[in-house]
């Protein structure tokens, strides 16, 4: 039997070594790529899941201002004195913060609804940060979330802020007559939004019997 040169043997294994080791590193970069990649992808998914709860709850505390028949007036009529810090939530006596998206009338009021709508965390210039530095009596575009809890402040990790604002300005089915009394049904478009990142709107519809009942 014919036996290769030994200098042969030790070059060739050195050979398949290296080859073997190159596969080796290939695999592993690839393998640490995709565990990165995916690392990333599992965080943001927390993160937006996060901001999503966040902007929910103020989302929440947003619609719970229009439970029961107190302060019929706020509900109606977008009033600057109740888009202010001092207005914290209260049981059964509750203000919402009704803004006007058509800002002032310079655009008619549906083309100003679906801008926001379509964008609402920069329909406005003012933001969240406006309203962390702004004084507890200022007039406000975002409300700060404080909880659904009367005679307490709650607060979140990330800051949430919330905003109300009336579809139609007047009731839905009232007989003539009803709508300077606030009778009739009035529809309603929530915003909540996490740290100017984030926003969930939702829509609710309220009956009224009117400002004297």
């Amino acid at each position: 039997m014919t036996q290769l040169p030994s200098t042969r043997q030790r070059g060739a294994a050195l050979l398949v070594a290296l080859v073997m080791l190159l596969v080796l590193t290939v695999l592993t970069v690839t393998n640490m790529r995709e565990v990165t990649l995916e690392s990333r992808i599992t965080a943001n998914k927390a993160e937006n899941a996060r901001l999503h709860q966040t902007a929910d709850a103020a989302l929440r505390e947003s619609e719970k201002r229009f439970y029961g028949p107190g302060n019929l007036q706020a509900k109606l009529e977008p009033d600057e004195a109740n888009c202010v810090k001092n207005n914290v939530f209260t049981v059964p006596l509750n203000k919402p913060c009704l803004i006007d998206v058509s800002k002032e009338g310079t655009v008619p009021y549906k083309e100003a609804m679906k801008a926001f709508v379509l964008d609402p965390l920069t329909y406005f210039s003012a933001t969240g940060r406006t309203t962390d530095a702004a004084a507890n009596n200022v007039p406000l575009v975002w409300m700060p979330y404080r909880g659904t809890e009367a005679g307490s402040v709650s607060e979140l990790d990330t800051r949430a802020y919330w905003n109300s604002a009336l579809i139609t300005s007047e009731g839905v089915n009232a007989e003539y007559g009803d709508a300077m009394e606030g009778r009739g049904t009035y529809f309603y478009l929530i915003t909540g939004q996490a740290a100017d990142t984030l926003a969930v709107q939702s829509t609710i519809a309220n009956i009224y019997l009117g400002l004297n009942n």
